[in-house]
């Protein structure tokens, strides 16, 4: 029994040993009034809609990652509006200095009444020295009165080997 339990203790070391290290990453975005944006109401109750929305982006205190700094990006969402609360979902597109292209999928909730929104993001893949990108994390987002709104991401990533 004390050989299995320690057989497994360094079964699950060696494991961590292969893993492949986490970066921990931060910054901040700004993302400007949606350049194209379409609202359809739901018919079903009273402050239902649905509406898709795209827009260009710019780091302000840009992520880095994998030695090249973020540059700018555009996002594109849905949203599922219930009254003053929407739950959104979508892609965002991230251009680094170097011209490499990180992929971003994330979902998550904003409030109408607090100008606010948060959420989880996950790097699905990228170009370049980002090819085989891997991470996640989250953001927090508050909107301002031009139809901007200002992100706060952190999170992890590794590269492939």
């Amino acid at each position: 029994m004390k050989f299995t339990i320690t057989l497994v203790g360094f079964c699950a070391l060696a494991l961590v040993a292969l893993a492949p290290a986490q970066t921990k990453i931060s910054g901040t975005a700004k993302c400007g009034k949606p350049d194209t944006q379409q609202k359809v109401d739901v018919p079903d109750h009273p402050g239902h809609a649905i509406s898709i929305s795209q827009a260009k982006c710019a780091w302000t205190k840009p992520l880095e990652v994998g030695g090249a700094k973020g540059k700018e990006g555009v996002t594109s969402g849905m949203d599922d509006i219930h009254g003053g609360t929407a739950h959104s979902h979508g892609y965002y597109v991230d251009t680094m200095e170097n011209g490499d292209k990180a992929f971003v999928s994330f979902q998550g909730s904003a409030s109408m009444k607090d100008n606010t929104s948060e959420g989880k993001w996950t790097y699905t893949g990228g170009t370049g020295k980002l090819k085989g990108l891997k991470g996640n994390g989250t953001y927090k987002g508050k909107s301002a009165e031009d139809g901007s709104t200002t992100f706060d991401v952190e999170g992890e990533y590794t590269l492939p080997k």
